[in-house]
């Protein structure tokens, strides 16, 4: 049984959760992918946002992980967080 977390990107949670996320990470064409760092530095403002539910934003719905490897996208949050 998997523990669901309500602040945890989908990762965190299982890795079948993430999988399919994970493959349409990797099918971003390199000039539309954020950095590494980006990404990563992404992440850890959405995990100590209240909008986290279970790797989604509720903001916007998105999964976060998803969002987050777009170099173009923006935090839908009101105080624009990244």
């Amino acid at each position: 049984m998997n523990v669901i977390c309500k602040r945890c990107l989908l990762k965190e949670m299982s890795e079948a959760s993430y999988q399919n996320i994970a493959e349409l990470i990797s099918l971003i064409p390199a000039d539309k992918k954020a950095e590494d760092s980006l990404y990563k530095n992404r992440l850890e403002i959405c995990k100590g946002c209240d909008c986290l539910t279970n790797g989604m934003c509720s903001k916007c719905g998105c999964f976060v992980e998803l969002r987050a490897a777009y170099s173009h996208n923006r935090c839908p949050h009101e105080n624009k967080l990244w």
